[in-house]
């Protein structure tokens, strides 16, 4: 699970925290080793330099409650509404109902019930490389309700980019065992709410994506979810299980788009490790052409 995280000690304070609970650490510090390791914590005080330092006083001790009791008195009052509005803004939508609406559009997917043919351009780059090592093109086709194939209508350069694109289709294509779909649901996921982002006028959920099972075709990442439609925009993350033995690890992005009324991957970039070889990042996209348009009713 992703946590928040604060640019330093003083904010993590004034969000997190606030008045009323920083006096009730202070007050829990009292003791002077209690108090060293507090103020280090936070970073209120700089470090100490040596032991003898760190040896206050009773009367310094008292200083110090006296200036916290004063700053806690002084912005109470003004914080207090600041940060119930702070908490009011950053309550998180309903999950479920996130889940539950994400679910139910997936199952109305065009792209589940009809036959459809597309084209991938694949570009393969070894670690900082300009140009690319390999080109293909490959051509995926769809038979409802869950047959997958593919074929290499292209091939140039280096035989290992080939080979990577291979691994990477096989396991888009492999035909899944009954109960182990590779849907972004319930069933094959935990899910936790990270945060909402907007770009433009499209609003965003960003969900942390947690397989419940070490398979194929799994990710480990996150998915960001078109808060209009809940559609699901973009997934990054690690694969579950590595697509091929030669790949020891990897990480991939999903771009996805409407066409012709089917919501399909439109792009994708990974960069993977290879056994003996090294890195290499691989960029996917989608050309389009071959989409068949949906059915025309007949008109009487």
């Amino acid at each position: 699970m992703m946590l928040a995280s604060f640019d330093t000690p003083h904010s993590f304070i004034h969000s997190k925290v606030g008045p009323p609970a920083l006096l009730s650490v202070f007050s829990e510090a009292i003791d002077e080793s209690k108090l060293v390791k507090v103020k280090r914590r936070f970073g209120l005080i700089p470090k100490l330099k040596d032991t003898a330092e760190a040896r206050l006083s009773g009367r310094a001790m008292q200083q110090i409650r006296l200036i916290v009791l004063l700053l806690v008195v002084t912005i109470a009052p003004f914080s207090q509404p600041l940060t119930l509005s702070a908490e009011a803004n950053l309550k998180s939508p309903d999950l479920n109902l996130i889940l539950q609406t994400l679910e139910s559009v997936e199952q109305q997917n065009p792209a589940r019930s009809r036959p459809y043919e597309l084209t991938r351009e694949y570009k393969a780059f070894r670690a900082d490389d300009k140009k690319p090592t390999a080109e293909i093109t490959a051509q995926i086709n769809f038979t409802p309700p869950n047959r997958k194939t593919f074929k290499i209508l292209q091939a140039s350069g280096n035989a290992r980019g080939e080979k990577i694109v291979r691994d990477l289709l096989k396991q888009e294509t492999e035909p899944v065992r009954e109960g182990h779909d590779r849907d972004i649901n319930r069933t094959n996921y935990d899910f936790v709410f990270l945060r909402q982002e907007d770009f433009g006028l499209i609003p965003e959920y960003v969900l942390r994506i947690v397989p419940k099972r070490k398979e194929k075709g799994l990710i480990l990442g996150q998915i960001w979810v078109d808060a209009k439609t809940f559609r699901i925009r973009r997934i990054e993350g690690v694969p579950a299980k590595s697509p091929s033995i030669w790949i020891k690890n990897s990480y991939i992005m999903l771009q996805f788009a409407e066409v012709n009324e089917m919501w399909i991957t439109v792009s994708l970039d990974a960069i993977a490790t290879v056994r003996l070889l090294g890195r290499y990042t691989l960029t996917g996209l989608y050309v389009g052409r071959e989409a068949p348009s949906p059915p025309q009713q007949k008109t009487r």
